[in-house]
């Protein structure tokens, strides 16, 4: 009976390390080689695809041969960006996809990426200005991300569009117990709905994929794997099992 006890103090100590160990090392790496064959899309692609949507941000800056004239149509009202860059001002994209711009009045942008907006904008402002040279850029360039990563929350991007990596990077990489196999991007479209795409960062076939790059405006979830269920933290492998191991030497050391 004692000897039988004494089994049977072992079975939770198995049951910890089969636990420890169950996470595969397929789910923990990136880029994987599934498919051998793969072509990469050029990063112009990508770039315009973002088509602006209603309370984003334009910094816009209008420079000509006469400083006087380049001041009245950078007005200090717009607000300049902090940083020193004070000649670029910042315009909000109203529910009808109009900025509303000195002099010129109400620019209308549906349907325009970054690209198209210049374009839009240089034409309205020809009959005010012939020699006029714009930079547009986008102001409002965030995401968010939730879920086991290490830092969420709303990151700021540095480009228009990053990758998926750079934005798993600015958010401290996944944890241990994050699902890589099944990354959710949710997309606002300009129609007003929002697309959701799930997404495969263990695949190296990504890096060919559209949805390799993440938008402004994106949000991103990455989702628990069962094994945090269970309550298997991070920490917990190390202590947990030296304690059942102590407690079981401790029990087979006193039944003998």
């Amino acid at each position: 009976m004692i000897k039988r006890i004494k089994n049977l103090v072992w079975i939770p100590v198995i049951m910890v390390l089969l636990f420890s160990s169950c996470i595969p090392q397929r789910e923990t790496l990136y880029l994987q080689d599934k498919e051998p064959e793969m072509e990469f899309k050029e990063l112009t692609e990508i770039t315009g695809k973002y088509v602006l949507q209603p309370n984003d941000y334009l910094f816009i800056q209008v420079s000509t041969f006469d400083p006087k004239i380049s001041e009245f149509f950078n007005p200090t009202r717009g607000g300049s960006m902090q940083g020193g860059t004070n000649n670029l001002f910042m315009y909000m994209i109203d529910d009808d996809m109009n900025i509303d711009f000195p002099y010129a009045g109400k620019i209308n942008l549906k349907g325009c990426n970054i690209a198209q907006a210049k374009v839009r904008i240089k034409e309205d402002l020809k009959p005010y200005l012939s020699d006029a040279n714009l930079i547009v850029r986008l102001g409002t360039n965030y995401f968010t991300i939730l879920g086991e990563v290490r830092s969420p929350g709303q990151k700021s991007m540095n480009r228009d569009q990053i990758t998926i990596f750079e934005a798993i990077g600015l958010a401290g990489d996944l944890t241990v117990f994050g699902k890589k196999r099944d990354v959710k991007i949710v997309r606002p479209m300009p129609n007003g709905k929002a697309k959701t795409f799930v997404v495969d960062i263990t695949d190296h076939q990504i890096v060919d994929s559209e949805y390799y790059y993440i938008y402004p405006n994106d949000f991103i979830y990455v989702r628990p794997m069962k094994a945090k269920q269970w309550g298997l933290g991070e920490s917990f492998s190390i202590g947990i099992i030296t304690s059942l191991l102590a407690l079981g030497l401790t029990i087979t050391t006193l039944t003998k």
